[in-house]
């Protein structure tokens, strides 16, 4: 069987979630700085329903499983003047389940003294 005959790769495993847009991004830009990491089969930025402002948000569709992995390893993402943050998308029934999100090793830690330095927080987190 061809590559072009074999089954299509599950939409989920093909969909990232851009976080941190600029108001200014629209689906066009998204898609054209998203299409260097491979074919884009849908590109949305997600907007208001009654001011169509941008949420700061979106999701990329891509073809291909691999082309999500190229995406991700090619961070950061920087889209009309501003970084974005991809992470692979997750339904809003699976992000109910318990453990959903329990694939994730990384986290924002806000509101530390400016002299914190990394060991600290390491030790502080391996206790």
């Amino acid at each position: 069987m061809s590559k072009s005959e074999s089954p299509k790769e599950p939409e989920q495993l093909r969909k990232l979630f851009i976080g941190g847009l600029s108001s200014e991004t629209t689906d066009e830009s998204l898609r054209s700085h998203c299409e260097q990491s491979g074919a884009c089969t849908d590109c949305v930025v997600m907007r208001d329903p009654n001011t169509k402002r941008s949420r700061g948000f979106g999701f990329v569709t891509y073809a291909t499983v691999e082309e999500v992995d190229a995406a991700m390893k090619a961070r950061p993402h920087k889209v009309d003047g501003r970084v974005g943050e991809p992470k692979r998308a997750v339904s809003r029934e699976d992000s109910q389940r318990p453990g959903a999100h329990s694939t994730v090793k990384k986290i924002f830690v806000g509101g530390i003294k400016e002299d914190t330095e990394e060991h600290h927080l390491r030790d502080y987190f391996e206790q």
